[in-house]
C-alpha cells in the first residue's frame, strides 16, 4: 500500500489543475481498493455546499451537478463529524440521501472519510460497493484516511489556484481569495503582484503560452547543446578516474539528450504553443512519474537523473531568456523565497509590499522590510505563487494575510486603513520630543530595535531615546564572509554616533535558529533547540573576541555602548562571556584606546533563565527580555510556522506570569530590566509591561509614536488595575479582547487593528 500511496501522491502533485488531480485520485483509489465506486465531494466556500467534483463508478453526468447542504446526507455527516463513517447498508441509515442522477442506488456499502487541511474541512472522499455483505475492513479504512491526509494539501493548493484565477468550484466568479501566513512587517499595501522565480526550480515554472514558437525552439535547442557540451566536458575530464560502469552513466545522460528522446518531446510541446520552460517542466515531470511508478529499483533511480537533467536544461534556458522584469508603479514582490538582492532590483519608490512563501519574521528580508517600512507577509502555506503574477494583491502585514482578486468593497476597506495609518502617524509627530510619562508621572524609556542605518534614521525621527537592541548579525548577513574587525567597527560606530550620548545596546552575534549565514551553515534537525546565540560564539571565541574588540574600539570618545548576551541558559555562560569581555577590554586599553568598561547585560529568552533572575542579576548590570523567543519556548510553538501560528500568543497567561516574575525578581536585587520584542511595540502590551514595572520598552520605530501616545494618556494606577484584572483570566484571546476593550474605552480604538476579519467587515458594510 505504501508504494501505491507514494506513486499516487507523486502523480497528483504533478497534475496541471484541480480537476485533473481529482480525476487521478478517484481512478487510482478505486483501482487500489478494488471497489466499484470512488468519488470526491468538495466543500464550496462560497455556497457552503458539498459538490460532487469527480467520480469513478457513478454516472459522469452528475459531476458538478449534484450538491448537498453542509450537513445533508452521509457526505454531510462525515464532514460535520470530521471522522470516517463505514456502513454495510448505507440506504438504511437515517441520514442517507438519494440522488437519482448519480445511479448510486445500486451500491450499498459506504465508506466516507473527511479531507481536512489545517483544521478546515475541504471535502469528503467516498468509496462504495454493490454487495451489502461487504464491509470495508479496518485496513481499507486506514488506507483511505491516509490517502485523504496526504492529498489534503495538494487539493488545497489546486483549489487555491483556481480561486486566484477568479473561479469558484462551481465555475462562478471568485473574489477576495485569502491566504494566511505570518506577519513580516506591519502595514497594508495594495498593488500588482510581480513574481520572481528561483533559478532552476522546475516545480515553480508557470504554465504560459508563447507567440514566438521559433524563438522558444531556438532557446531550447541552445540549452540542449550547452548541457550536452557540459556533460561531455566533465566526462572527458574524469575519464581517467572512473571505472567503465561509472563512465557509462555519462553515456546515459547523453542518450537522454538525443533528438529522438526527451528533447524531441519538449520540442513537440513547444510547437503546440507552450513556452520552452513550461514545455520542459511538463515532459520532465511526465518522465519522473513514469520512472517512479516502476517496480524495478534501478529504473526508479533514473527519475533522479531525469530531474537533474531537467534542472540543468532549465538553468541554461533561464540564462538564455535574458528576461528583465517590468515593475509597475505599485509593485508587490512575490517569491518562493525572497532575498535582499531581489528587493534591490525594484526601482526606488515602486516597492510597496512583499510576499514570501518561505522565511520568517526574523529573516534578513523581514528585517529589511521593517526598516524600509514595506508591509510584508511571510511563511504562506499552499499558495500557488505562479498564479499571482500580474494579479491585484492586498498585503495585510498586521494580520499576516494576503488577498488576491479583491472586490471593490474589500479594496475600499483596506484603502481606508492605509489612509488612517498615514493620518495617524502624521498626527503623532508632535510627540517626538516629549517624554514618555504617564499622567501620574511614571517615566518609561522608549528605545528601538535596529539592524541597519535606515532603522536609525526612522528611529531618530520618531523620538527614540536610544537603542534597546542592535542586531549585530545584520552586518554578518549582508557579507559573503565574516566581516573583519575594521568593517564591524565601522558599522558599530555609525549606530553609536547616531544616538550618542543615549545608550546603544549591542547584542553579540545571534545566529542559528532561523538566522543563517551562507558561509557558516548550521544544519540541525531542531535548530531552535540547537547551536545558536551565545552557544555558537563561546564555541568560537575567535568570532566573539573580534566582535567585542570592534565594539569597544567603536565606542571610544562616546562611551554609550552596552553589550548584551543572547540565549543565556546558565550562569557559567555569563561568567565565561564576562571573562572574555574583560580580557578584550584590558587589551584594547593597553593598545592606547581611551574607553570605559561598558555595561553588560543578558537576554532572558529561555525558560531556564526565568528561574535564575537573581543569580544572573548578581553578575551583570541589566537584564532584557526577548519576548518573542521566550513566548515560543514557553508555549513550545515555532512562531514562524504557519501550521501552528494560531497557538503562538504573547498574551498567553503563562507568558504574562513569567514576565511579571522577571520584573519582580530583577527589581528585588536592584537591577533594571527592559524588554525587546513584538509585545513592547503593541500599545496594549506596552501598558501591561509598564504596569509590571519594566524600565524600558524597545520596539520597531514605526510602533513608537502609538505606544508613547497611549502611555502619556493614562495613569500607571489605571494600567496596574488593568494588569490585575487580566492576570485573573485564563485565555489569551479573552485577555487580548479585555485589553483591546480597555483601550477602546480610553479613546484609543483607532490604534487597534480591526477585531473582525476583513471579509466579515466588508459583508457587514454591504448589508448595512
Amino acid at each position: 500500500m505504501l508504494s501505491i500511496l507514494r506513486s499516487l501522491v507523486q502523480e497528483v502533485n504533478s497534475a496541471r489543475d484541480l480537476q485533473e488531480a481529482l480525476d487521478i485520485i478517484v481512478s487510482r483509489v478505486q483501482k487500489a481498493m478494488g471497489t466499484e465506486v470512488c468519488s470526491v465531494y468538495l466543500l464550496d466556500p462560497a455556497s457552503n455546499r458539498y459538490i460532487l467534483m469527480a467520480t469513478e463508478g457513478l454516472y459522469r453526468k452528475a459531476v458538478g451537478q449534484v450538491s448537498l447542504a453542509y450537513s445533508e446526507g452521509l457526505v454531510g455527516l462525515v464532514g460535520s463529524r470530521e471522522e470516517p463513517i463505514n456502513l454495510e447498508d448505507a440506504p438504511s441509515h437515517p441520514r442517507y440521501r438519494y440522488f437519482p442522477e448519480t445511479g448510486e442506488e445500486r451500491f450499498r456499502s459506504f465508506l466516507g472519510v473527511p479531507i481536512i487541511h489545517h483544521r478546515r474541512v475541504l471535502g469528503v472522499l467516498v468509496v462504495q460497493q454493490r454487495e451489502s455483505s461487504r464491509c470495508f475492513d479496518e485496513g481499507e479504512e486506514a488506507f483511505l484516511v491516509t490517502v485523504s491526509a496526504q492529498l489534503a494539501g495538494v487539493i488545497a493548493h489546486s483549489e487555491a489556484t483556481g480561486a486566484i484565477s477568479g473561479l469558484s468550484l462551481t465555475g462562478e466568479e471568485a473574489h477576495d481569495v485569502s491566504f494566511n501566513g505570518v506577519p513580516g512587517a506591519p502595514g497594508v499595501a495594495i498593488g500588482s503582484g510581480v513574481v520572481v522565480y528561483p533559478s532552476a526550480d522546475l516545480d515553480v515554472v508557470p504554465e504560459k503560452p508563447t507567440d514566438d514558437i521559433d524563438q522558444e525552439l531556438a532557446l531550447f535547442g541552445a540549452s540542449v547543446k550547452a548541457v550536452r557540451e557540459d556533460i561531455e566536458r566533465v566526462a572527458k575530464r574524469l575519464a581517467s578516474q572512473l571505472r567503465p560502469e561509472e563512465q557509462a552513466l555519462f553515456d546515459v545522460y547523453l542518450r537522454m539528450l538525443g533528438d529522438d528522446a526527451m528533447p524531441g518531446e519538449v520540442a513537440n510541446k513547444i510547437r503546440e504553443g507552450i513556452w520552452a520552460q513550461g514545455a520542459l517542466k511538463q515532459v520532465v515531470q511526465q518522465y519522473i512519474r513514469h520512472f517512479e511508478m516502476m517496480d524495478d529499483h534501478y529504473l526508479q533511480e533514473r527519475a533522479v537523473d531525469i530531474r537533474d537533467l531537467g534542472r540543468r536544461l532549465l538553468s541554461h534556458l533561464q540564462e538564455g531568456e535574458q528576461k528583465h522584469l517590468n515593475y509597475p508603479e505599485r509593485t508587490v514582490l512575490v517569491s518562493e523565497e525572497l532575498t535582499p538582492a531581489m528587493l534591490g532590483e525594484v526601482p526606488k519608490g515602486q516597492l510597496i509590499g512583499l510576499v514570501s512563501v518561505k522565511g520568517s519574521s526574523n529573516s534578513h528580508v523581514a528585517i529589511l522590510a521593517r526598516a524600509m517600512g514595506v508591509p510584508t507577509v511571510m511563511g504562506l502555506v499552499d499558495i500557488p505563487v505562479n498564479q499571482l503574477d500580474g494579479k491585484e494583491l492586498i498585503v495585510d502585514g498586521f494580520e499576516g494575510q494576503i488577498f488576491a482578486s479583491p472586490s471593490s468593497d474589500l479594496r475600499s476597506y483596506y484603502q481606508a486603513i492605509c489612509d488612517e495609518e498615514d493620518e495617524l502617524i502624521r498626527g503623532l509627530e508632535v510627540l517626538k520630543d516629549k517624554p514618555c510619562e504617564t499622567t501620574d508621572h511614571h517615566r518609561v524609556s522608549l528605545l528601538v530595535n535596529t539592524g541597519l542605518m535606515t532603522d536609525v534614521v526612522r528611529s531618530l525621527s520618531h523620538g527614540a531615546e536610544g537603542i534597546g537592541l542592535y542586531r549585530t548579525e545584520v552586518p554578518f548577513m549582508i557579507k559573503d564572509r565574516f566581516p573583519s574587525e575594521q568593517e564591524q567597527r565601522e558599522y558599530y560606530r555609525e549606530q553609536l554616533e547616531a544616538f550618542a550620548p543615549s545608550p546603544v545596546t549591542m547584542r553579540t552575534l545571534d545566529i542559528g535558529g532561523d538566522k543563517a549565514l551562507t558561509y557558516f551553515p548550521i544544519k540541525e534537525e531542531n535548530p531552535f533547540l540547537g547551536w545558536r546565540g551565545i552557544r555558537v560564539t563561546l564555541d568560537h571565541p575567535e568570532i566573539f573576541l573580534v566582535q567585542v574588540r570592534a565594539m569597544l574600539k567603536a565606542s571610544e570618545g562616546l562611551n554609550n555602548l552596552q553589550i548584551m548576551l543572547p540565549m543565556i541558559s546558565n550562569i557559567s555562560e555569563v561568567e565565561e562571556s564576562l571573562h572574555l569581555i574583560y580580557r578584550v577590554y584590558h587589551e584594547v586599553r593597553e593598545e592606547g584606546y581611551d574607553i570605559h568598561m561598558p555595561k553588560v547585560g543578558v537576554m532572558i529568552e529561555i525558560p531556564a533563565a526565568v528561574y535564575q533572575i537573581r543569580e544572573l542579576a548578581d553578575r551583570v548590570d541589566f537584564l532584557s527580555v526577548g519576548s518573542n523567543d521566550l513566548t515560543q519556548y514557553l508555549l513550545a510553538v515555532d512562531r514562524n510556522n504557519p501550521r501552528v501560528a494560531q497557538l503562538y500568543h504573547s498574551y498567553h497567561p503563562a507568558v504574562l506570569q513569567a514576565l511579571v516574575r522577571i520584573a519582580q525578581d530583577a527589581h528585588s536585587v536592584g537591577k533594571p530590566v527592559g524588554i525587546c520584542g513584538e509585545l513592547a511595540g503593541d500599545p496594549g502590551g506596552a501598558l501591561l509591561l509598564m504596569a509590571m514595572g519594566y524600565d524600558s520598552l524597545s520596539m520597531n520605530a514605526a510602533s513608537l509614536p502609538k505606544v508613547k501616545s497611549v502611555i502619556r494618556s493614562v495613569s500607571r494606577e489605571w494600567a496596574v488595575q488593568l494588569l490585575e484584572d487580566v492576570l485573573l483570566l485564563d485565555s489569551p484571546h479573552v485577555i487580548k479582547s479585555c485589553v483591546d476593550l480597555a483601550l477602546r474605552n480610553a479613546g484609543f480604538g483607532r490604534y487597534l487593528r480591526p477585531g473582525k476579519s476583513a471579509a466579515t467587515a466588508v459583508s457587514e458594510a454591504a448589508v448595512s
